[in-house]
């Protein structure tokens, strides 16, 4: 009797998504993968400086660019109890993949959102992980009348930053 070896069956390739992106897929950061930093500025100087907590945060990744989604869910002292919530409508590309740029709301609690543009430079990315540094600056009297985000007396702000650093991944 002899033995014949068949060739291997081909598996379909996954779908593409953007070049700039992982894979297409929903992907995770995990509360110690993920640094919130919330700061109050007025002019040069910093006045707050705390570090929120990301209850949840998500990067949906799909075939079609348009259509991929990054959200953010934050907490933490400086908010008093409330949730901070970054829901992006839209994530575009600029200079070959290097910077992402995510366009969307910012909502405190559950009022009216404000939008809002975060900035996001790529550290490192796999097929199967992204590892993003992203800046999100807000002018303060706005974002106070538009989401009832109020910082102390004691520290006076004429702008707010959010500095995010985290690294998504595809749970297994």
């Amino acid at each position: 009797m002899t033995t014949k070896a068949l060739p291997a069956a081909a598996l379909p390739p996954p779908p593409a998504g953007p070049d700039w992106l992982p894979r297409p897929g929903a992907y995770t950061a995990a509360p110690d993968r993920c640094i919130v930093e919330l700061t109050g500025r007025i002019g040069p100087l910093v006045t707050l400086r705390r570090r929120l907590v990301a209850a949840d945060a998500r990067l949906t990744v799909t075939p079609e660019p348009e259509r991929c989604a990054l959200s953010l869910e934050l907490t933490g002292r400086p908010l008093h109890g409330a949730r901070f919530t970054f829901v992006s409508t839209a994530i575009a590309s600029a200079d070959h993949g290097s910077r992402l740029t995510a366009v969307g709301d910012l909502a405190l609690r559950d009022g009216p959102p404000t939008s809002a543009v975060l900035a996001l430079r790529v550290v490192e990315r796999t097929d199967d992980a992204l590892l993003v540094l992203g800046l999100l600056r807000l002018p303060y009297r706005p974002l106070h009348r538009a989401t009832g985000l109020t910082l102390p007396r004691t520290r006076p702000a004429d702008r707010v930053r959010l500095l995010v650093a985290a690294e998504f991944t595809c749970p297994a």
